[in-house]
């Protein structure tokens, strides 16, 4: 299987890895090579769905309309770039993400997370067809684990909707799956 990219426009969208996975920091070299930036968030500060909310609110400058719900996240997400960015990527780095491999919020979470990044990297509307007036720009999110293996993720992040995880080089990779993602391609 082909290494996960932060820095192109394909799949898989989340991945869980080790926080002293050097893939990490050549992933994120090349995107900062290519003029994209990285977000670093604390897991810690990421305990339920209100704290995730204001966290990614606040690393990110979501505007004030910001709507503190998982549709909010996603539409926000895929749209944080606007005009002024145009093609550069992001990646969101979750460090210590132990804190989140037990949270009832992890499959929902991850499943938003697929969303956005289906959305920003694809940029295709509901018939699959590519929106002319946005252009995609690579967005991927990395969970650090500290203490734990990537598998100790793999039920919870299984379980959000439409998703799906596979093992690689000791990563947990997530994407979208079924006929509703397409060009979603497996993890």
């Amino acid at each position: 299987m082909t290494q996960p990219s932060l820095s192109e426009c394909r799949s898989p969208w989340v991945v869980v890895t080790r926080q002293d996975d050097p893939w990490v920091a050549a992933e994120v070299a090349e995107l900062r090579r290519q003029g994209g930036t990285v977000v670093r968030m604390a897991g810690r500060e990421l305990r339920d769905p209100a704290s995730l909310f204001a966290v990614f609110a606040r690393e990110l400058s979501f505007p004030g309309y910001f709507g503190r719900n998982w549709d909010a996240l996603a539409d926000c997400l895929h749209d944080w770039h606007g005009h002024e960015f145009r093609g550069q990527g992001l990646a969101v780095l979750i460090e210590d993400a132990d804190h989140l491999a037990h949270a009832d919020f992890l499959g929902l979470f991850v499943s938003v997370l697929c969303q956005a990044a289906w959305q920003a990297n694809l940029r295709l509307d509901a018939d699959g067809i590519r929106d002319e007036d946005w252009a995609p720009f690579p967005l991927h999110f990395v969970l650090l684990a500290t203490d734990m293996e990537p598998t100790a993720f793999a039920a919870a992040a299984a379980s959000g909707k439409h998703v799906r995880v596979a093992f690689d080089g000791g990563r947990l990779t997530a994407t979208l799956i079924g006929a509703d993602w397409p060009g979603s391609d497996p993890a």
